[in-house]
């Protein structure tokens, strides 16, 4: 019998490598007589849960009579896992009416879920479960609590947990600097750093991510070199997830020279950091790269994930060459890609935006299943081909099959009305939006419901929407009105609007030169002269270029 316990010792060290082995060590533990045994149980319960079994995980749960801690907190974290939380949170419930208190590693589990479930009220409720359990100030429970809070963007939560905790460690300060991060809030990041080290905590690799999440734009370039210079210093530049995202955060500052240094440092580079250089160049707009790149990975045997296809269709797109993009949707369908709505939806989107609106749509027929990325997309293209009606009939058909529509989808269609000068169809759209779909307006729809209205002549009508909006408006629905000033040669409502826009950003010289040009039109010469007089800028109309397969044609 000695034997079989040494062998079981042994055989539970190793993590099994198929169900099949599960099965064998399970079969093992029961002619020892030994599956009642809830430390046995719990290495089984983990062991199916790690090979994907967790309904056999539960069945070893159920034959378990005495049931620690440890096993309640193996088929809970099986279930979190799986991403089946209503289990993991009833089997949670049911561990509270027995005997067995949860500990910190059971309300830290909990919280998890809660956080991959996006269940804020869940998770504020297992947070009162823990303080009343008198776990609100553990530092295991603290650190899925802040971590998850974060995930929320309830940073304020997140920090007083964390002010809860006497003596935070490394992961708990780790989590509130990455919490920050998630959130944009730079400054905070950077004081909790310091504050850790303060405290006497040495950063490792994860207090670098947490702090190259902080780096959101080139506005904090600065501060990013100065991580970068920390992590060399301290020897993660080898850590593979330090390094991938600091090609994240140079591609994020547009600083590619420096992007491309860290990558080519790496010796083998993962598919994660590939697509983080690839989606820099196309950031950029140096879509010439990006396709460089791709081209480069897929010849290193790498396959690109569907959020990589996104990315380059999306610099396809925006460099208008067709050729690559047909290159890439030869790709998806050598692959079996093409029923993947994403990449289906930005090949519709590039199609479109290439000129090829009869490509787009037959993609977006082929595909198996739409969503709303994919009717969104669709329903531009034909807006911005002037296919006005027919995006409306999509836009139908989409509401038929019970889609709901976003703000993109009636961005897109006012859009379609602007370019098809649908002054009524824009009206009832702009009212469905907001009573019957409860969208609030942005800014762009603003902008075009403005563009529709000053475009039609309906000058008066248009602002008197910008005066029921509230101060400041935004210069781009005042650029809007200022602009069909022009084309309506109405100089007394465009002195109005300059105005505004003049005292919202006095260095912007475009208004000005668009004011004179209205002034000019209606012979104002003394009024052109003033407003010319006052450009401090030297603006300078480029001559227009034509291109056509990379090539430049005056």
């Amino acid at each position: 019998m000695q034997s079989h316990f040494d062998l079981l010792q042994s055989e539970l060290c190793k993590i099994c490598k198929s169900l099949l082995r599960v099965k064998k060590l399970h079969a093992l533990v029961i002619k020892s007589n030994l599956s009642e045994d809830p430390f046995y149980a719990t290495q089984i319960i983990r062991q199916y849960a790690a090979n994907g079994d967790v309904n056999y995980a539960h069945h070893v749960f159920d034959k378990t009579p005495t049931r620690s801690v440890y096993l309640w907190n193996s088929l809970i974290r099986a279930y979190a896992q799986a991403q089946r939380f209503r289990s993991a949170f009833s089997l949670f419930n049911n561990m509270l009416t027995t005997n067995t208190r949860p500990d910190n590693f059971t309300y830290a589990c909990i919280v998890r879920a809660c956080s991959e479930n996006f269940d804020s009220a869940g998770l504020r409720l297992a947070h009162g479960r823990a303080i009343v359990s008198g776990l609100g100030s553990d530092s295991v429970c603290g650190s899925a609590l802040v971590t998850a809070y974060s995930k929320f963007g309830l940073v304020n939560e997140a920090g007083g947990v964390f002010n809860g905790i006497s003596e935070p460690d490394l992961v708990l300060w780790n989590s509130l600097i990455s919490g920050y991060g998630y959130s944009g809030l730079c400054d905070k990041g950077m004081q909790t750093f310091n504050a850790m080290r303060r405290a006497g905590k040495k950063p490792d690799g994860y207090t670098i991510v947490g702090l190259l999440l902080n780096v959101a734009d080139s506005s904090l370039l600065r501060i990013g070199h100065g991580i970068h210079g920390l992590s060399l210093k301290n020897g993660f530049d080898f850590n593979s997830h330090v390094v991938s995202l600091l090609v994240n955060m140079y591609s994020r500052c547009k600083c590619m020279t420096s992007a491309y240094k860290v990558f080519a440092s790496i010796f083998q580079p993962d598919l994660v950091t590939w697509s983080a250089l690839i989606a820099g160049y196309s950031l950029t707009g140096d879509y010439v790269k990006a396709l460089l790149f791709f081209r480069e990975l897929n010849m290193k045997g790498k396959k690109a994930d569907t959020v990589l296809i996104a990315s380059v269709l999306a610099s396809i797109a925006q460099s208008a060459n067709v050729g690559p993009g047909r290159e890439i949707h030869g790709y998806v369908l050598r692959n079996g890609l093409g029923s993947d709505v994403m990449v289906s939806s930005a090949l519709v989107d590039m199609y479109s935006k290439c000129g090829f609106l009869h490509s787009g749509t037959r993609v977006f027929e082929l595909m198996p299943k739409q969503n709303i990325v994919s009717y969104n997309s669709i329903i531009s293209g034909l807006g911005l081909h002037g296919c006005a009606f027919e995006a409306f009939r999509i836009f139908n058909k989409m509401l038929n099959k019970g889609v709901v529509p976003d703000e993109s989808t009636f961005s897109s269609l006012l859009c379609a009305c602007c370019h098809a000068g649908l002054v009524q169809d824009g009206r009832e759209l702009f009212r469905r939006m907001k009573y019957e779909f409860d969208i609030e307006a942005k800014t762009e729809h603003y902008v075009y419901v403005v563009k529709l209205l000053g475009s039609a002549g309906e000058l008066e009508e248009a602002y008197n929407l910008i005066q029921s909006l509230p101060e400041p408006v935004e210069e781009g629905i005042l650029g809007a009105l200022l602009s069909c000033c022009n084309s309506c040669e109405n100089s007394d409502l465009a002195e109005t609007i300059a105005h505004r826009l003049f005292e919202s950003n006095p260095d912007n010289d475009v208004y000005r030169v668009m004011l004179s040009n209205i002034y000019a039109s209606d012979g104002r010469w003394d009024d052109v002269k003033k407003v010319r007089d006052n450009i401090t800028g030297g603006l300078r109309k480029l001559p227009g270029l034509s291109k056509i397969e990379g090539q430049f044609c005056k």
